[in-house]
């Protein structure tokens, strides 16, 4: 009987322990990703090159509009290559923001849906 109790508690206790280590590594993933998403959106605006628009056409070909100091330049990106297809002026460029002028983002994005939901049982 003390037996099963003394394995019933260490079998609590490694699950226990399991549970922790895996709450831990869970947040440092979500760490991790949320410094490395800051710091590459922190680069992509600075320096002559920018990424402004991407639309994927198939499974591995893009066309992509981006800024190059100040031309504007539609690429199409493939598996292997790269090909410049026009070049646009500023003027050409529709920008889209969000409706409230925030920017786009999950979290933005999973609130509104949540607001929805709400709604929707309210």
């Amino acid at each position: 009987m003390l037996l099963s109790v003394i394995d019933g508690a260490d079998g609590y206790l490694q699950f226990m322990t399991v549970l922790i280590l895996f709450v831990l590594v869970l947040a440092v993933t979500w760490g991790v990703t949320r410094w490395i998403a800051r710091y590459q959106q922190g680069r992509s605006g600075i320096g002559n090159l920018e990424m402004i628009e991407t639309c994927r056409i198939s499974p591995n070909k893009y066309i992509q509009i981006i800024r190059a100091g100040e031309k504007y330049l539609v690429i199409a990106i493939g598996k292997d290559e790269v090909h410049m297809l026009s070049t646009l002026s500023k003027e050409e460029l529709v920008l889209r923001e969000s409706p409230e002028g925030e920017a786009i983002d999950f979290a933005n994005i999973f609130d509104r849906v949540k607001k929805m939901k709400e709604k929707d049982k309210g």
